[in-house]
């Protein structure tokens, strides 16, 4: 029996996801809600956002060596002032992006992915509202075939 690839691998490994915040980021900076967000962004975000997933799916841990890990991305989201149609459109685009790039779409991962953005979007939500108090202090999330292993599961 052969090992079961992680989702890193399944979906086609760095290039893929650089391929995936490429797209989801030129989508951003067009769409009228989300683009006063990500005014500023630094030119490098889709490839720390790409290396921050990558992780979480079980790739390298070139974020956490080079960002901080999760802390680091909890507090990129503090004081944002998210909604959730903010929220929502963010999902919506990053679902477009990941046909437009080619991630598989197979059933499994395709479940697997949305599972963990809806996942990350809520807790940046929750995170970017005004007066949190957040624990920062969290571990990498690592996500799997049909199973969270972010910090708040058990």
């Amino acid at each position: 029996m052969s090992e079961v690839p992680s989702l890193y691998d399944w979906a086609g490994g760095a290039s893929a996801l650089e391929r995936l915040t490429d797209v989801f980021y030129r989508k951003v900076k067009a769409d009228s809600l989300l683009q006063p967000v990500f005014e500023h962004m630094d030119e490098r975000h889709p490839q720390h956002v790409a290396k921050f997933i990558g992780e979480v799916f079980g790739g390298p841990a070139a974020y956490s060596i080079e960002r901080g890990g999760h802390p680091h991305m909890i507090r990129q989201h503090l004081e944002r002032h998210l909604s959730e149609p903010m929220r929502r459109q963010w999902v919506n685009l990053l679902l477009d992006a990941a046909d437009e790039a080619g991630l598989p779409t197979d059933p499994e991962f395709r479940s697997a992915f949305l599972a963990y953005i809806e996942w990350g979007t809520r807790l940046a939500l929750i995170n970017s509202q005004p007066g949190v108090d957040v624990e920062a202090e969290q571990p990498m999330p690592k996500w799997g075939w049909g199973e969270a292993k972010g910090p708040y599961t058990s």
